[in-house]
């Protein structure tokens, strides 16, 4: 498993330049429960409706939502579903729009009618001029293009057929970036692969990738032998055939094909899944991940997206969900963001009559000493709250040699104990603030100590708890334990 939060700070440093074919996505929801008097065709009521940035706007969104920072290059028409999106795409935090208007075509826009309660498309309407932008508008799209490329990572070429990605404009923004040593991600609406020439990832789905290269494209060796004759056409690292719910097969011109299965999941609307995958493996390729990890990544954000309804973007924090195992997110979910964090926990625990119990200490090195504790005054209460000294009390109570953990480290290993439901890092010499905070019903302690050196017992007590004190396993230290590892007695 990749180190996801290192890659995802990585990710949140990059700038990704992405030229494509913008859209205006409408979704119109409503219940369906009759025929037309008119004409078999069912009527919807209409509930709601919602307007998204869609094409390649929607991959520009999802760049953004990641945490990189987007530079996105568009056509739009002179109407007002251009001026919607412009106005849209400026509310956009990450993005910054560079949009060519021509006056000759109208804003694409799609109309998408929705039954609320199957989730299912009954009918989608297109406003749109599927032609090659004219000469002039395509100078004006490499003139907007060119410039950009010194500030981008990576290119991203979002091509869905609309205008926008003419040869002329593909070939000048490929050459651009090869020369400039950026690497350019295509998501191809053409058949002839040659035209992308010079790219570093194509990602055609099975469907146009089997129209390419008039193969069958059924198991994974059928697209393995079909993708090198691509290759080969296209000049390029790697194709990365997309399959739905049968997951995702890269091609690399050197080395073995990858399969990444889908992640099973509930699909609620597939509508710019595409989008999602292209935009994690350019923002995650240009962070400098490894084809592997860059392909899960971008499996588990599709996953994420079509369990949403309308044309979605996925969140770092979504991704993160679904990365990561659960036990490591459940065990980290535990450690307490600030006293504000603590108090809503104690309150829905209260609320359900759960009894409260408190411990603390240093846990530098966590023992068996430690471990014997922590059970004991688990089993005393319904919920096990732990103090944990940050890092500067410790140095503070045990020496500038201490700790030997870090207190996120010290935390999320005792986080990951089913003994404590709640780690909370306090800065004090004493938990005394803490546990006026909790006001526990047990505030437990070992062996070693007795009630009255028991900090915060008269706290406790005055208010209907008590102290319980848990016999030490013996020979176990963690200053004994570090001694010993570095090689000194006490």
């Amino acid at each position: 498993m990749f180190d996801f939060d290192a890659l995802s700070q990585a990710i949140a440093r990059q700038t990704v330049l992405c030229v494509g074919d913008l859209m205006l996505d409408e979704f119109v929801y409503g219940e369906v429960s009759r025929i037309s008097p008119e004409a078999p065709a069912p009527v919807i009521a209409v509930e709601r409706s919602e307007i998204n940035i869609g094409g390649a706007g929607n991959v520009a969104r999802n760049i953004a939502s990641l945490g990189a920072r987007c530079i996105f290059v568009g056509l739009i028409g002179d109407d007002e579903a251009g001026q919607q999106l412009r106005a849209e795409l400026a509310r956009e935090a990450g993005i910054e729009s560079v949009l060519v208007a021509d006056r000759s075509r109208p804003t694409t826009r799609k109309v998408r009618f929705v039954s609320e309660h199957f989730s299912t498309h009954m009918l989608r309407a297109d406003w749109e001029r599927a032609a090659p932008a004219s000469a002039a508008i395509e100078q004006q799209l490499i003139d907007a293009i060119l410039p950009l490329i010194e500030r981008a990572d990576i290119v991203l070429l979002s091509d869905y057929a609309k205008g926008v990605l003419t040869a002329r404009v593909i070939r000048h923004a490929i050459d651009a970036a090869r020369k400039a040593g950026k690497r350019v991600i295509v998501d191809p609406k053409s058949a002839n692969f040659a035209i992308y020439r010079g790219v570093s990832l194509l990602t055609p789905n099975r469907k146009e990738f089997s129209e390419a290269t008039r193969s069958r494209a059924d198991t994974e060796q059928e697209i393995a032998s079909a993708a090198q004759d691509a290759i080969r056409l296209a000049d390029c690292e790697a194709i990365l055939v997309t399959q739905s719910e049968r997951g995702m097969t890269l091609v690399p011109r050197d080395g073995a094909p990858v399969h990444v299965p889908a992640y099973p999941v509930k699909v609620c609307d597939v509508s710019g899944a595409g989008d999602t995958v292209v935009a994690v493996l350019a923002a995650t390729l240009a962070a400098g991940a490894e084809w592997e990890d860059a392909l899960r990544m971008a499996s588990a954000a599709a996953a994420v997206a079509v369990s949403k309804q309308g044309t979605a973007s996925v969140t770092a924090a979504e991704l993160r969900r679904k990365v990561l195992p659960h036990a490591y997110l459940a065990a980290e979910e535990k450690i307490v963001r600030d006293d504000s964090d603590l108090e809503r926990r104690l309150a829905a625990w209260r609320a359900q009559g759960l009894r409260v119990g408190f411990t603390n200490g240093c846990f530098d090195i966590l023992h068996p000493g430690h471990v014997k504790v922590l059970a004991a005054a688990r089993a005393a209460c319904d919920r096990l709250v732990v103090g944990l000294n940050s890092d500067a009390s410790v140095k503070r109570l045990k020496g500038e040699d201490r700790p030997v953990q870090d207190e996120r480290a010290r935390a999320e290993v005792l986080a990951a104990l089913e003994a404590v439901d709640a780690v909370a890092i306090f800065g004090e010499d004493t938990p005394i603030r803490l546990i006026e905070l909790v006001k526990p019903s047990v505030l437990v302690k070992g062996g070693d100590y007795t009630r009255e050196q028991v900090v915060g017992h008269e706290i406790v007590e005055a208010a209907g708890g008590h102290v319980m004190l848990v016999d030490i396993v013996r020979g176990f230290s963690t200053t004994a334990l570090v001694d010993r590892a570095r090689g000194t007695k006490r």
